[in-house]
């Protein structure tokens, strides 16, 4: 598949193949679903939840916005279990957050491996991120993304996904997760070639380029 580009590259040029992080979720979704099968993370079956990271610099290195976010996190844990696997950067930054929570229905966990946090990710009512990767692998799962952020590289996610930006605006953060709760979520798609065969395509195009040159 081939398009043009407003930059002035040439068509021929171009090559659609999808997105490999798409690929890797694809392959190794057996295996997270299977960690869930056998009980590695059962204490969380049964509970809807809403899953969190955070770790970029704008929302975790400024001590009032790292502690507006907590805040609004303790106040969602009251409709809802937020579950968050902190991100060491941040759990360094909580250390100097003097934030007002509860705590009562909020899990702070240490990082988990991919398989694990995936597991989790297909299973959540909600993701609250600003991870770019996890705005793709929600997309591709259908699970509700809201992303604390004011813009993404992957607008595709906002545009046909399931992702919506809700900025540093955590009064609209709570209410969009009322939202989801309440079972109005919004409805995406997986985007075009968001297959899990992209890699097979890049092979595809190499191979024919090398064998034409």
């Amino acid at each position: 598949m081939k398009t043009c580009d407003a930059r002035g590259v040439a068509p021929e040029k171009i090559h659609l193949v999808g997105n490999v992080i798409v690929d890797t979720l694809v392959f190794l979704l057996p295996h997270a679903l299977e960690r869930w099968k056998v009980g590695a993370l059962n204490r969380w079956d049964g509970k809807p939840y809403a899953l969190v990271t955070l770790h970029r610099p704008s929302n975790v290195d400024e001590p009032i916005t790292l502690r507006n976010i907590i805040e609004a996190l303790d106040d969602i844990s009251r409709s809802i279990t937020v579950i968050f696997p902190v991100h060491p950067r941040t759990r360094e930054r909580l250390k100097t957050v003097n934030a007002q929570c509860s705590m009562i229905n909020m899990h702070i966990v240490d990082p988990m491996s991919y398989l694990d946090f995936l597991a989790l990710e297909c299973h959540a009512k909600l993701v609250i991120t600003d991870s770019g990767g996890i705005q793709e692998e929600t997309t591709y799962l259908g699970v509700p993304c809201l992303t604390v952020r004011g813009n993404t590289e992957r607008p595709i996610t906002v545009d046909i996904g399931t992702n919506i930006l809700v900025g540093q605006d955590m009064e609209r953060l709570i209410a969009e997760v009322k939202r989801i709760v309440r079972g109005e979520r919004k409805r995406g798609q997986v985007p075009p070639l968001w297959d899990g065969h992209a890699a097979e395509r890049i092979a595809k195009v190499i191979i024919n380029w090398k064998c034409s040159a």
